[in-house]
């Protein structure tokens, strides 16, 4: 049986720099995808063209919009990249650019040219789910972003602050600490 080995972070955004080159359906894609997720990251995005919708989305978010072909020079002081071209000569060449320049990498829908995927991502306040399908399946990931959306209640942010509350007034070391989180929190799975 096959297993996703991916390792799940969560970045922020608002600290680092990133870099979509292209301009068409799937970088505006892209870019909705982050802005609604990282509203606060720093974009910049560089292609010949540009939607109309995306040059809106940009002036939305603040996103640095160069029009130009693509040239490694654009990488410089980036930390990650999303390459979104449809010419696929442009795609790996940016691939090629940031393994050299070691900046982490996505080239969409090419997943061997990819150091992360962008995964579905469901937010309910302070709650944050990410799922991945291991780049096989978008469609699966979408699907169980959907369901998630819908039993996740909408209110669980206050269930997280009163619980973070909770957390700071148990006294003793780490370990204990863990341990009467663990007990409080145990009936939020037992089956009832």
């Amino acid at each position: 049986m096959q297993r996703n080995n991916l390792y799940p972070i969560f970045l922020k955004t608002a600290k680092l720099h990133i870099l979509i080159v292209g301009g068409g359906k799937v970088a505006e894609e892209k870019l909705t995808f982050l802005t609604k997720s990282s509203p606060d990251a720093k974009v910049t995005m560089v292609a010949p063209m540009f939607r109309k919708a995306t040059k809106q989305l940009a002036l939305e978010f603040d996103v640095e919009l160069i029009t130009d072909l693509y040239h490694a020079k654009y990488l410089m002081g980036k930390h990650m990249v999303i390459a979104t071209t449809d010419d696929p000569v442009v795609n790996i060449q940016v691939y090629t650019d940031c393994r050299s320049f070691d900046k982490l990498v996505n080239v969409a829908d090419n997943p061997p040219y990819c150091d992360f995927y962008m995964g579905g991502i469901v937010t309910k306040g302070n709650v944050k789910v990410a799922i991945s399908t291991n780049g096989k399946s978008p469609t699966t990931a979408k699907r169980l972003r959907q369901f998630f959306e819908e039993v996740i209640p909408e209110d669980i942010s206050k269930m997280v602050q009163n619980l973070n509350d909770y957390r700071k007034t148990i006294k003793g070391d780490f370990e204990q600490k863990v341990d009467k989180m663990n007990e409080i929190t145990q009936k939020l799975v037992e089956k009832v």
